[in-house]
This record gives C-alpha cells, structure tokens and sequence, in this order.
C-alpha cells in the first residue's frame, strides 16, 4: 500500500485563491460526465435532444430554485457530456448565507456557496440514475469563471444557446 506523500498526492485547487464563492454575483460553469461519456442525449439537426438521463438531469438542475433562496438560475443547457449554466447570487442569497454563518475550515462545508450547489445537483442526479449508469457519472470538479461585467454575461449567454449549432468543434465533443 502506498503511504501519503504530499508531494505526489496534493490535489492543487482550480478556485481562485481567497476568492469567496458565496459572494454576491454571476457565475458561468460547466460539469462534465465522466470520460465525457455521452450520458444525456445527442445533438440532431443541430438541436439537442434529452434522452431520460437528460431529463432527469434537467429537472434536477431547476429544482435548484426551490432548495436555495437567492439562486437565480440563468440561460443553462444540458449537452450530451456536460453542462453549461449561469448562476447567480442574488442579495437575498447574500443576507441567508450572512445569517447562517461561513464556516472557513477545511473541515465544514458552507451550504451556501456554488460548490455545495454543484455538489448537491451531482448528488441528486447520480441518486436518481445511479442504478443504470453506476456510481461514476461525474467528472472530479467543475469548471467555473466569475462574471464580472454585462459584456461578458451576454457573450457566455451566446456561448450557451450556440452549443449545439458548433458541437462537433466543441472541446468536449466525442464522436458516438
């Protein structure tokens, strides 16, 4: 068995550093399936069409509305291997997260900032279809980029409703 070596086993974060991810604003992510399996559909006739993992995955994504006050959930799509969403915190979302408290140890997690968000929607689609596709239907992580002005949150907007018109150019794209 191989001992901890922090050298070898540190994972080095993607977040920008003593950046707060709960604080008041947009956000552009993007989950992906594992192995960027094609878990949720396929693009036809430049249109994507939800197969019932997609469903599923969808429903899931606007039940965030109904479990987090605050949340705004903007233009979002579910691809074949991945997600594309725009959340945003609302000052609403701003003042509950201010009354409960932020925990800033390594050992708590905040429920109120977008990785529990993002956890929360992997853990309920994975509960949902874990009994046909298993237990690894995501990627480690999620990719994300704060908003920081209007010009930005329309050329991400844009980037979001065209994903399927430019799929086969798409970095995530996979050949089925």
């Amino acid at each position: 068995m191989m001992r901890y070596n922090p050298d070898i086993h540190k994972r080095r974060s993607i977040r920008l550093k003593g950046y707060n991810y709960s604080s008041l604003g947009d956000y552009f992510i993007t989950i992906c399936c594992v192995d960027r399996n094609p878990l949720f559909g396929e693009i036809v006739d430049n249109q994507m069409c939800l197969n019932e993992n997609g469903v599923i995955a969808r429903r899931e994504w606007l039940k965030t509305l109904s479990c987090r006050k605050g949340v705004e959930l903007g233009e979002f799509i579910i691809m074949p291997n991945h997600i594309h969403a725009i959340v945003s915190f609302t000052e609403e979302f701003q003042r509950i997260n201010s009354e409960k408290g932020v925990c800033h140890t390594p050992l708590q997690s905040p429920s109120y900032t977008l990785g529990a968000i993002i956890r929360g929607y992997k853990s309920a689609v994975t509960s949902q279809l874990k009994e046909q596709l298993g237990e690894r239907i995501w990627q480690r992580n999620y990719y994300e980029h704060i908003i920081r002005n209007e010009k930005s949150y329309e050329m991400i907007e844009d980037y979001i409703k065209n994903n399927p018109l430019t799929w086969e150019n798409d970095r995530f794209f996979i050949k089925v």
